[in-house]
């Protein structure tokens, strides 16, 4: 494994490499806006490897499993946009703020990332400049739109987790997430509950805060948006089939929420 396949520029990506930003339906009429930070595993030519086995690069540690047909498919049954970031959350974690230490991580879970290590300040400012930055201004410029066109939004941001990390087996099939704004995982919790066949998570297994998550405290809360984080464990969505079922699932339990809350069209930001 080449640990150098390039040196640090003043450009990460380039010929052969494919935009970060991922869309879906872009013109729904849905209040949902859908997220998904780690929908990809994709890496940058430039960066090779990573110094890591392709195996280490399917695993959990690279990307939400599972996630990615879940998303498309529940834009779909919604007619919701759906936003998603094509590379690897090793190059960059798109929901993490830049400045946190995870924000590209040197290990994750057991794995260390040799090429991750000792980065250029450079390099770093590259990987937030040509994927983290362009997945988070459409995010932002997709809010705007529907500001002007006075399109309510509800926004939702998709995630996957791990059965089992470090050694600890995790219950939950599915969780609600959130920060300060508690309104729709109340009721997602609610609905979910209600199906009876379900362990459910109440901020389970992370909790949303301002120094580890960006997507719902940024655009989110600081957009004053209703919001929830979903995360969805990865053995029931490994096939085609667990995320069909589990899109149509939760169409069905945001379809029915709608009638619970009361969407205003997005307001203006305040400056």
């Amino acid at each position: 494994m080449d640990l150098h396949t390039a040196e640090a520029t003043d450009q990460l990506l380039g010929e052969g490499d494919i935009p970060p930003v991922h869309e879906v339906n872009a013109r729904g009429t849905s209040p949902f806006l859908l997220t998904s930070d780690h929908y990809g595993r994709v890496l940058p030519r430039a960066l090779g490897d990573l110094g890591i086995a392709e195996a280490e690069l399917t695993r959990h540690i690279a990307w939400d499993i599972g996630i990615a047909g879940v998303a498309e498919h529940l834009a779909t049954l919604l007619d919701a946009h759906l936003i998603a970031q094509r590379y690897s959350r090793l190059v960059i974690d798109c929901n993490r703020p830049p400045e946190a230490a995870s924000s590209i991580p040197v290990i994750s879970e057991a794995t260390a990332i040799p090429r991750n290590d000792g980065i250029s300040d450079e390099e770093r400012a590259a990987r937030r400049r040509e994927i983290f930055e362009p997945y988070h201004d459409r995010i932002d410029a997709a809010i705007d739109h529907r500001v002007r066109a006075g399109q309510p939004t509800v926004l939702v941001s998709l995630h996957s987790f791990t059965p089992v990390y470090a050694g600890v087996a995790r219950p939950w099939h599915i969780g609600a997430l959130y920060n300060r704004d508690t309104v729709l995982p109340q009721l997602l919790l609610k609905h979910l509950r209600a199906a009876g066949d379900l362990v459910v998570g109440d901020n389970e297994p992370y909790a949303v805060n301002d120094l580890t998550d960006y997507t719902i405290p940024v655009h989110g809360e600081g957009r004053g948006l209703v919001n929830t984080g979903i995360e969805i464990r990865q053995d029931l969505i490994a096939d085609q089939s667990g995320q069909q079922q589990w899109a149509e699932r939760l169409a069905g339990i945001l379809a029915g929420i709608l009638g619970e809350i009361a969407v205003e069209p997005t307001a203006e930001r305040l400056v």
